[in-house]
């Protein structure tokens, strides 16, 4: 059975804002370009992160911690490595996240954002071959449009797929069927990827991600609809290829 690419996303930015692209390059054993690149640290962070050595999430400025995070939208120029980044509340920066002056333009726009008695920014770090993915491998996230309605239809209001945070969004499936792929091979256009595990979901997702308030107890209705708290699955790319927003996904045995 075949399916399609509904949309691409990716987050610059580990936590700190989200843009949709129309097509992307994905390489073997990489990432999805130009997603989680970077990372906020804090006073905590270890020191293999600016060693580019990859580090778990709690050693980076995350949305679980500040849901304020949940409402920033970027924009990244890939041609000047500029990121622009917005927020309803504190309006918009842009900066080179690789230049230490235009990062400390960036932290001193997001601090607003933080809470001001919890750990504060101190730089930015990068991992461009590796990314600062939650997976301890490289992974691509993948999400299907009916899961995400199951999820809509069982709260009864507008649910905005954007609090899920995913790479590629697939329509075309029944509600859950992502689940089933895990251990499975996909076709996305000209590369292919396995599908490694789900992915277990935190209080990032309870954001409202225009508003960064938490406004929905995301993780229950995971609870009820399921017995567990997952939404997507993590993916490797294990044959580059192009993918775009409307190319047929096949699942292969």
């Amino acid at each position: 059975m075949t399916f399609s690419v509904a949309n691409l996303w990716r987050h610059p930015i580990k936590s700190h804002g989200r843009e949709q692209v129309a097509c992307a390059l994905l390489a073997a054993h990489r990432p999805f370009p130009f997603d989680r690149r970077w990372g906020v640290t804090h006073k905590s962070t270890a020191p293999e992160a600016a060693e580019g050595q990859w580090v778990p999430c709690r050693n980076f400025m995350i949305g679980t911690r500040t849901p304020n995070l949940a409402g920033i939208w970027a924009e990244f120029d890939e041609a000047s490595n500029n990121i622009t980044l917005q927020h309803q509340d504190i309006g918009t920066v842009s900066f080179n996240p690789d230049d230490e002056s235009d990062v400390e333009h960036f932290i001193q726009w997001v601090t607003p954002l933080y809470d001001a008695q919890r750990t504060k920014p101190v730089s930015i770090v990068s991992l461009p071959q590796r990314a600062w993915t939650d997976t301890d491998f490289p992974s691509v996230s993948i999400m299907t449009s009916a899961s995400h309605d199951a999820v809509q239809h069982a709260t009864g209001i507008n649910v905005a797929p954007e609090r899920w945070r995913g790479n590629i969004w697939i329509d075309g499936t029944s509600p859950w069927e992502e689940l089933e792929w895990i251990g499975k091979t996909l076709r996305i256009g000209g590369a292919k990827l396995a599908i490694r595990e789900p992915i277990v979901r935190c209080p990032h997702t309870q954001a409202n991600p225009q508003t960064g308030i938490r406004d929905l107890d995301t993780l229950g209705t995971l609870d009820k609809l399921l017995g567990e708290r997952v939404f997507g699955v993590y993916a490797e790319v294990i044959k580059t290829g192009q993918i775009s927003a409307g190319d047929c996904v096949e699942v292969l045995q």
